[in-house]
Parts: C-alpha cells; structure tokens; sequence
C-alpha cells in the first residue's frame, strides 16, 4: 500500500514537473516572439518623429522600418536550419543577446545611417528568435495541446501589436524617439537569464549533416534582391540601378537555388515540404494573408498623423484595435480548432481581413469617425487571428520533428516576405503621385500643412493600397479553399 502510494506521488511529481516545463516554454516563447513583434509595432508609430529627428530623405525614412524587417526575413529560413544542426535553445538565447545589443546601439544612434545599421543587428537577433519559437513549442507539447499552445503563442504575439502602437506613440511623446529603442533591452536580458536557468537543452535534430552554404548565400540575394527593389522602385525610380540590381538578384538566384537544392545531399530547403498539397497551400495563403494585412498598422498611423493631424500617442491608440482583434480571436481559433477544421477556420479569417480591407478603402477620409475606423480595424485583426493559429497548427504538426525548424524557418521566412512586401509595396502606392519633398514629408507626419489638392491625392494614395491589399486578401481566400475535402481536417 505504501509502495503503491509512493508511486502515485512520484507520478503526480512527475506530471506536476512536465506542466511546469510545458508553462517555462510558453512564457519564454512568448516573450521571444513579443519581442520580436513589438518593435515593428512601435516603429509604426514613431517613424515621423524618427524620420523629422534625422531630417531623412524618403528613402531613408522607409528604410528605417525595413531594415529591420529585411534582414529578419532574409535569416530567418537560414537560420531555421542552423537551429536544426546546433540546437534551438543555443539559437534563441543568442538571439536574445544579439536583439537587446541591437535596441542598446539604435538608442545611442548619432545619424540615420548608423540607427539603420542597428536595426539590421536587431534584425539578426529577432530571425534567431522567429526560427524557434514555433519549432520549440511544438516540440515541447503533446499534440492534443498544440493548438492551444499555439493560440496563446499567438495572442502574446498579438498582445505586442497592441501595446506597440500605443508604447510607441507614449514613449515617443514623453521620453522621445530613443526610448522606443531602449525599451526592449532590460525585458530581452531578463528573458536570456531566465532562459539559460529553466530552458531545457535541446539536441541538435540534424546531427551529422552539412550546411549548405551555397543555398544560403542564394537564398539571401534572392529575397534581398526582391524586397530592395520593390523599396527604391517607388522613391528612386524603377529603372534605377539599385531597382535594375535587386531584380536582376530575384530573377537569376532565386531559379539557381531551386535547382540546386533539388541536387544538394542536405539542402538548406526541404523541397519535399512542398510535396503535401495542404501544406503547400497553408504556405501560400500565409504568404498572402501576411502582405494582405500588415501594413495596414502602418499606413493608418501615417495616414492619422499626416492627414488627421494626430499626435503620436493618439494615432497609437486609434490603431491598436488591429492587435485588440487578433489577440481576442487567436485563443478562440485554438479552441474552435477541435470542432473545425482548418480550411474553414483560416478561410473564414480571410474573408474577414478581406470585408475589412475594402470596407477601410471606402470609408478612408480625414474626418473618418472612430467608431468606423476602429470597426474596420477590429475586422480585420479578428480575421488574421482567426486564420493564424489553425494554419500554423497544421504546417507544424505534418513534418517530423528533425525537419520542424526548417519548416518553421519556412513559414516564418514566408510570413516575414509577406510583411516585407506589404510595407514596401504599400508605401510605394501611398507616395507614387507625389513629389520628393512631399514624399519626405508624409514620413514626417506634416504634410496637413499642405494644400487641399495635395491631401487628396495623398488620400487617393491610401485608397488605392487599400484596395489592393484587400484583393491580395481575396487570392490568398482562394488559396486556402483550394485544399480538398481529405485536407480539412490538417
């Protein structure tokens, strides 16, 4: 009798230990993919008072958001491979160091050139983390619990789009534009600390096997060449040279990586990931999803301080109501996931962001009220949540666990493009009709100062990327029906 009760204590122990383990996971996930997330948010609202701070140009000021989005989209596939081969815990405490160091310098940035420097180091450490957070939570928890980890994974992530707009505009109003940068730096020390403590040592998944150094070399110039030129395409012209160059990148690399991969013993690139249609398609609609809504955060807090004359912090309240969707809807999505299947959860959320989208484009005015703009918001934030979480819960529990970072390395790289592109493709439409000095001054957030005609047109500009956006939405709603009735369940 004694023994048996011993046993049944070292059982709930060992249960009791595992939960523990399980919530050490989650929180440092979250915290890494908070971290990662909330500095594009609070550059969304900060950039006019970066941007007038440096008396940068156009180009500049569009650089100083994407340069950080670049770099994290260019090595975040590279390094989903480096964490199979080294071990994800390595990974993602030095992208903990390596981000905190980034945010530390930016801070103390005396020009434009030397801040855009910075974020391309924040960069580096934000890819380190994106490639494991998934890949370690899926890992970690048994598959009946996945979505829900997933759907809380999300909601954190969510939770940094929402207080971002708002910190943003706080930090920048009352202790100006280099706290948004110093911001993350303590929570990212604590975060490594706490890591190093309680995160378990992982294994490396991959072993034995080589790097492909070529296929990354590829894969860099190809993404970077695409997202280069769709940046300067709109301020310096498409037939610029870095434009002729950053296609030129694209179309010659991107061909010569497929091929080699398909050649290579251990590509950098599992193309066999693309062999399952449904996961092929959860690709593709993530891919479309993520250029359809993310730049919308942006756009609005432009459009609010240029056009609507708001201040920072005002503008970072209005558009919070994105992050405010997206963190209601991605649990409810975790726990909707056992009743339906993806197909139906993730169309669903794109025909939501969609009816957002194209409701936002026609109500878009200077004097829009609140309650419109925050109901078009609130859409569309409910839909990207409402998508997110079943579709990453199905690419991540379809590959084997050696091949998991390469496969999130996969989605986030895919993500990561789609936010990219959204940004510059965005501000290029926003900006196209107007002059250089003019374009300066819509990153500045002081165009309201100009002519009635000139901030029509500026509309006009915001409508029309609107627009867009929200027909990128409807493609990628296409892609996501196309799985078959014997994929729903995925």
């Amino acid at each position: 009798m004694m023994a048996t009760s011993g046993r049944t204590r070292r059982g709930f122990e060992g249960r009791d230990s595992e939960g523990a383990h399980l919530w050490q996971v989650q929180i440092l996930a979250g915290l890494g993919g908070f971290l990662a997330a909330i500095n594009n948010a609070i550059m969304a609202v900060a950039l006019p008072t970066v941007a007038e701070h440096f008396h940068a140009s156009a180009g500049a000021a569009s650089w100083i958001v994407l340069s950080y989005m670049l770099v994290t989209t260019v090595l975040v596939f590279v390094f989903g491979r480096v964490a199979d081969m080294l071990g994800r815990r390595r990974m993602f405490l030095g992208g903990l160091a390596i981000l905190a160091a980034g945010g530390l310098l930016a801070g103390l940035a005396p020009t434009v050139t030397v801040l855009i420097c910075c974020l391309c180091v924040e960069g580096v450490g934000a890819a380190a983390l994106l490639c494991n957070i998934t890949a370690l939570i899926t890992d970690a928890f048994p598959p009946a619990r996945l979505a829900n980890a997933l759907g809380i994974n999300a909601t954190i992530a969510a939770l940094a789009q929402v207080l971002g707009p708002v910190l943003g505009g706080v930090l920048t109003t009352g202790l100006g534009w280099r706290a948004v940068f110093w911001f993350n730096v303590p929570i990212a020390l604590i975060g490594l600390v706490w890591g190093r403590l309680r995160l378990r040592p992982t294994p490396a998944q991959a072993r034995g096997e080589s790097f492909d150094f070529p296929g990354a070399i590829l894969s860099m110039l190809g993404i970077g060449g695409l997202i280069l030129a769709l940046s300067e395409g709109g301020t310096v012209g498409w037939t610029s040279l870095p434009v002729l160059i950053g296609l030129a990148l694209f179309v010659l690399c991107l061909p010569a990586f497929l091929v080699l991969q398909s050649r290579r013993r251990h590509p950098l690139l599992d193309l066999s990931l693309f062999t399952d249609r449904a996961r092929s398609l959860a690709y593709l609609s993530l891919f479309l999803m993520a250029m359809a809504y993310y730049a919308v955060v942006l756009l609005m807090s432009l459009y609010l301080q240029a056009v609507a004359g708001k201040s920072a912090d005002e503008a970072g309240f209005h558009v919070l109501y994105v992050a405010v969707g997206m963190a209601v809807a991605s649990p409810v999505a975790g726990r909707l996931r056992a009743r339906f299947s993806t197909r139906a959860l993730a169309s669903t959320g794109l025909g939501a962001t969609a009816a957002g989208l194209f409701a936002l484009a026609l109500l878009i005015e200077p004097r829009i009220g609140e309650l419109w703009l925050g109901t078009c918001l609130l859409v569309i934030g409910a839909g990207v949540g409402l998508f997110m979480t079943p579709n990453t819960s199905s690419v991540m529990s379809s590959v084997n666990p050696e091949r998991r970072g390469i496969a999130n390395g996969v989605r986030q790289t895919v993500q990561n493009a789609g936010w990219t592109l959204s940004t510059a493709l965005s501000l290029m439409i926003v900006t196209m009709s107007l002059p250089g000095p003019l374009k300066h001054a819509a990153y500045a957030g002081t165009v309201g100062t100009l002519d009635p005609r000139t901030l029509d047109g500026l509309t006009t500009g915001y409508h029309w990327a609107l627009l867009i956006l929200g027909t990128i939405c409807i493609l990628g709603l296409i892609a996501s029906l196309a799985r078959t009735r014997d994929q729903e369940s995925t």
